[in-house]
């Protein structure tokens, strides 16, 4: 898929990596840039059209995707993190759920309201932002890796299910950004602007997946090996 003259959603798109994207889909010439944001503000960006969207809220959903008919390319970026003790933190599942409403479900319900528009319209992309986390897990952050797992399978059949309708499926893998959402992380974190960047130029390039920095393409090479980095990521 092309970039230039598409019509894109973008999920949380107020900040991060989503608004790298939307920044990035600008000057890569795309005509129309839908920023969903849960509180939309008065700032005007040329071509950047803020959109109230929800994802855990089915309505709220169902109403973007009947303001936004020519999208093209949906970018599910909108997600959320937390933390838990150990994963026999008593409060662990209730912090489970928080995050698969917005991680997992919202990604689904986005994806289902947007898909038939993307067909109508010829076809076009989705890309799922998922994570290194997606194939290990810390004891800290095992809510959050669980829900990117899940999207990640979410995204494969996905894809099985979208090609005859012309529509490409992108997965991005990423480690941290260096974002707010990472503020207190002391590893490595990447540009999310040139993270943008590089996926926009997977997708146009046909990629149904990307490892996008150092630490992805790390895990996902050891999946297959004797000693898989899931095994022990803190080594």
């Amino acid at each position: 898929m092309k970039i230039q003259n598409s019509v894109v959603f973008v999920t949380g798109a107020n900040r991060g990596l989503g608004l790298s994207f939307t920044q990035q889909l600008i000057a890569h010439g795309a005509s129309k840039v839908y920023a969903g944001v849960r509180n939309p503000t008065a700032t005007e960006i040329p071509g950047v059209v803020q959109i109230k969207i929800d994802v855990t809220d089915p309505a709220s959903v169902a109403a973007a995707a009947e303001q936004c008919g020519d999208t093209t390319l949906l970018i599910n970026n909108a997600g959320t993190a937390n933390l838990v003790t150990s994963t026999l933190d008593p409060n662990l599942v209730e912090k489970a759920r928080q995050l698969f409403e917005t991680n997992y479900y919202g990604v689904i319900l986005t994806t289902q309201a947007f898909a038939p528009i993307l067909a109508k319209n010829g076809g076009g992309a989705i890309i799922n932002v998922l994570s290194d986390a997606t194939w290990f897990s810390i004891p800290i952050l095992s809510p959050y890796s669980a829900t990117k797992s899940a999207v990640w399978s979410f995204t494969n059949a996905l894809r099985i299910n979208l090609r005859d309708n012309h529509t490409q499926v992108l997965g991005l893998h990423v480690g941290y950004l260096d974002t707010d959402l990472s503020k207190g992380v002391t590893l490595p974190k990447s540009d999310p602007s040139r993270i943008a960047a590089l996926t926009l130029e997977a997708l146009e390039n046909g990629q149904e997946e990307i490892m996008a920095d150092a630490q992805s393409q790390t895990v996902k090479k050891s999946l297959s090996g004797d000693h898989p980095y899931y095994l022990n990521p803190t080594a």
